[in-house]
């Protein structure tokens, strides 16, 4: 019964992709992945619906409204001090994105410090990731473009050329991860790769920007003069439940997702996930709990990994706020005015060893000589660790036996 339900899925799956490639007109030639391995959500394009997402360059797919934003001192009516927030500074601008908002419309597409962005959460990966919405494009490139899109917006820059997009959902997936969708050409956009992999930009990077997965109070705190997404989107939806009800359970498994998970680690285990160069880390929650800290060089860089309690699942309870605690990571360069810093937890909070300065979870020196500094964060995601094997097979698993 369960091999004949699991099949009928599959049959559906097939039938609802075809139609998401037909209504957007996606070109198949040369994909970058395994067009078998694309499998549909579920809902069509935009059925969840990005935010801010300028409609289809087809006519296919509507425009969606832009997003709105409130006070840190409104959203506390709302918003509980352990529900996570995605949180992007820019320029002095801070934003935060709840993800009980995120789980139902997974992208926002926002203008931060004057810079066009991408806010994205996959819910079944619990991947949060930032992107610049400018792409830069070389001479070829933009004439794939234009062959597209007559219309395309493309702008001379140097010797190459920028295009800036919005990105929608496109209601398939690729290893269970989110595919976007760009409204200039329809191109096919892997999530955690950050990359396009099917259509005219495939092999095009997005600029992925530092973001961080934390507690609505830890966000209060540090930017009390912060501005919060609202829940006043345009779409009615079950703000602060979780559709996705105990998810990301331990003992779980994920969904659509083919083949076995690395078994270095149990597939829903929270990892925070690092690429510097030419290496890929991922450090366990399960440590990072028991540590608090971790030393460590990644990719020629010296970083530092902070974990505190605090943070909610938002994929656990059917109630966001009511979920376990995971807790929150950040990661910074542990390099500051010339020299390398290495920290510790001393029981109360981050030290740092030389100084013996005091930081909080966002890498700010908030007592002790460095008082006022800050570290620079370094651009990661907070993910389950099935997915993020799935892309890169090749992780350094800090702290656990032989590696690949």
């Amino acid at each position: 019964m369960k091999r004949a339900a699991w099949l009928g899925w599959l049959l559906l799956g097939s039938a609802l992709a075809q139609g998401a490639w037909q209504l957007l007109e996606i070109p198949r030639e040369g994909p970058l992945v395994s067009l078998r391995e694309i499998e549909a959500g579920g809902p069509p394009p935009q059925g969840i619906p990005a935010l801010g997402f300028s409609g289809s360059h087809n006519g296919a797919v509507g425009a969606s409204p832009p997003p709105r934003f409130e006070s840190v001192e409104r959203a506390r009516g709302w918003l509980d001090a352990r529900e996570p927030v995605l949180v992007l500074e820019l320029a002095g601008e801070a934003r935060a994105y709840p993800l009980q908002i995120l789980v139902w419309h997974e992208i926002v597409n926002d203008v931060v410090a004057g810079r066009p962005v991408a806010v994205s959460y996959c819910p079944l990966c619990n991947s949060g990731l930032a992107f610049d919405r400018k792409l830069r494009l070389s001479d070829e490139q933009a004439q794939a473009v234009r062959a597209r899109n007559p219309g395309a917006a493309l702008a001379r820059a140097g010797e190459g050329w920028t295009l800036e997009v919005t990105f929608g959902t496109s209601g398939m997936l690729y290893k269970s991860n989110l595919l976007m969708f760009d409204d200039a050409t329809a191109t096919l956009w892997s999530q955690i790769l950050g990359m396009g992999v099917v259509g005219t930009l495939r092999g095009v990077r997005l600029t992925t920007l530092p973001l961080q997965m934390l507690g609505f109070g830890e966000f209060a705190s540090a930017f009390p003069e912060g501005r919060v997404l609202s829940r006043d989107t345009g779409f009615e939806r079950n703000y602060g439940e979780n559709p996705y009800f105990a998810y990301d359970a331990p003992e779980g498994r994920p969904f659509l997702f083919r083949g076995q998970p690395d078994a270095r680690l149990p597939a829903m285990e929270r990892v925070v996930a690092v690429r510097l160069g030419n290496e890929t880390v991922a450090y366990p929650y399960g440590l990072l709990r028991e540590a608090r800290v971790v030393n460590d060089t990644a990719g020629g860089v010296p970083l530092v990994v902070f974990w505190r309690p605090g943070t909610a699942s938002a994929l656990d309870r059917s109630s966001v706020a009511r979920g376990r605690d995971v807790g929150a990571a950040g990661v910074f360069d542990r390099r500051l005015g010339g020299r390398e810093l290495t920290f510790v937890w001393d029981g109360a909070g981050f030290v740092d060893l030389q100084t013996k300065s005091r930081w909080d979870l966002l890498g700010r020196a908030v007592a002790g000589p460095l008082a006022g500094k800050r570290l620079e964060p370094v651009a990661h995601d907070n993910t389950l660790w099935f997915a993020w094997a799935a892309f890169f097979r090749n992780t350094r698993v800090y702290g656990t036996g032989p590696q690949p």
